[in-house]
């Protein structure tokens, strides 16, 4: 069995925690292949590599001394170096990173240097070799990852590492220069390195058990996800669900390779397994989890014999695409279209785009409703249940919540509702209480 780990910056922080990893890397000989993340934060008030890293790029920008920022960065790999009692040539490598911060480095290799130097440790305390993400890991000229040629050049170079360390967050552009993907790319990497190695278990170390049923924020004590497919993930993932970047499920998921989402602080414990599909029938939850965010605007769009009038649907959206608007749900009806966007995409726009509306479909009536929320009620046991929908219309009801919209996609894995965004929390509490698995 061949496994990839991927240790995201809580379970990197300090000494302590690489010790953890470590432990838990050396306890499986089929553990070979480790991506690693930035340092994140020790306690509440600290600060995440990244951000210091990014803080001193743009004091740098505005020409403004950015060396004692620089020096507390410094001070952390060091300190972990030290702590780990490993002999590292940091201080040339630091000072690299220096210069290139007072020549004009660009923002994503200034960014990507909280990977490059815990992996360098990382590798050390472990005794295997460091693999620079640069060297395997690559985008196209328009910035997008080049697939075809990262698995060809990661899976001839790890063909010849029984083991290896690579950072995460980047990789290189055709010319050699540093490119990083969004925040929480690690993920990401690690998902690419599965893929390239066709490993058999990706496992992704964070520092909670596991996926939770709802956002532990809101809803107190949610039950943690055993099972959850990758259709399941993806629309959780969507509505707000962070332990895992949405982007790393595409790789694995092309090849088939499962996930385990586990807890460096709390190896023990089995966590969430992430799979392409399950076979069992019976015995599963009817929904698997609850997610949404607030931040969305609702369209509502008017007009008799609609249904009849070709194209106008289409026109809706064209007059929303010319003025930068991307939709994130239609649901519509026969004489009715609603279309849900991000508030944020509306601001500045709003009489415009109403304008544009009225002139380009003619409708008989066009309103707006701002301040909406929209939750996801996903799971693969709805489509052989029953009545899903209408618990949860009545769990919203007992509580006096008004539904503004209802979307279901025919495969019947997810129910989207909006309400109120003032109603959100009650909302996402009340419909947790109806689905919660039996104690």
């Amino acid at each position: 069995m061949l496994k990839v780990l991927k240790f995201g910056g809580s379970s990197l922080a300090d000494a302590d925690q690489f010790r953890k990893a470590a432990a838990i890397i050396k306890a499986d000989p089929d553990r070979r292949y480790v991506v690693a993340s930035a340092p994140g934060k020790r306690f509440y008030e600290d600060e995440k590599i990244t951000d210091l890293l990014l803080r001193c790029y743009q004091l740098a920008c505005d020409r403004n001394p950015f060396e004692e920022t620089f020096q507390r960065i410094c001070d952390r790999f060091k300190a972990i170096a030290a702590a780990l009692q490993l002999s590292l040539p940091l201080d040339e490598e630091l000072e690299r990173v220096k210069n290139a911060l007072q020549n004009g480095a660009s923002a994503d290799y200034v960014a990507s240097r909280g990977e490059y130097f815990n992996a360098l440790i990382l590798a050390s305390y472990l005794e295997v070799p460091f693999l620079d993400a640069a060297e395997c890991i690559f985008f196209n000229s328009s910035g997008r990852p080049d697939t075809l040629r990262t698995n060809t050049v990661l899976e001839n170079r790890l063909a010849m590492m029984p083991r290896a360390v690579i950072p995460g967050f980047y990789g290189a552009m055709p010319d050699g220069s540093i490119k990083t993907f969004s925040r929480g790319g690690s993920d990401i990497t690690g998902s690419i390195v599965a893929e390239a190695v066709d490993a058999d278990l990706y496992e992704n170390w964070t520092d909670v058990s596991g996926l939770l049923m709802a956002d532990p924020r809101i809803v107190e004590n949610p039950a943690p996800i055993d099972v959850i497919t990758y259709r399941e993930l993806r629309e959780l993932s969507y509505m707000g669900a962070t332990v895992l970047h949405e982007e790393a499920v595409f790789p694995v998921r092309r090849s088939g390779i499962p996930i385990n989402i586990r807890n460096t602080n709390q190896p023990e414990d089995p966590g969430t397994m992430i799979v392409p599909h399950t076979e069992t029938e019976q015995q599963e939850r009817v929904v698997t989890g609850i997610a949404g965010k607030t931040g969305f605007a609702a369209l509502y769009i008017e007009k008799d014999m609609m249904n009849s009038e070709l194209g106008y649907g289409r026109r809706v959206l064209e007059t929303l695409e010319r003025r930068g608007i991307n939709f994130e749900h239609l649901p519509s009806g026969i004489d009715t279209i609603t279309v849900v966007v991000s508030s944020a995409e509306l601001e500045g726009k709003m009489d415009a785009v109403v304008a544009d509306l009225k002139r380009a479909v003619r409708p008989d009536a066009l309103q707006i409703y701002d301040n909406l929320a929209l939750l996801a009620v996903v799971g693969r046991g709805m489509i052989r249940t029953p009545g899903v929908a209408a618990r949860v219309f009545s769990a919203l009801a007992e509580k006096g919540i008004n539904v503004r919209m209802i979307d279901q996609g025919s495969s019947e894995l997810n129910i989207i509702i909006g309400v109120a965004a003032e109603d959100y929390p009650a909302a996402l509490n009340a419909i947790y209480q109806e689905f919660k698995p039996e104690e």
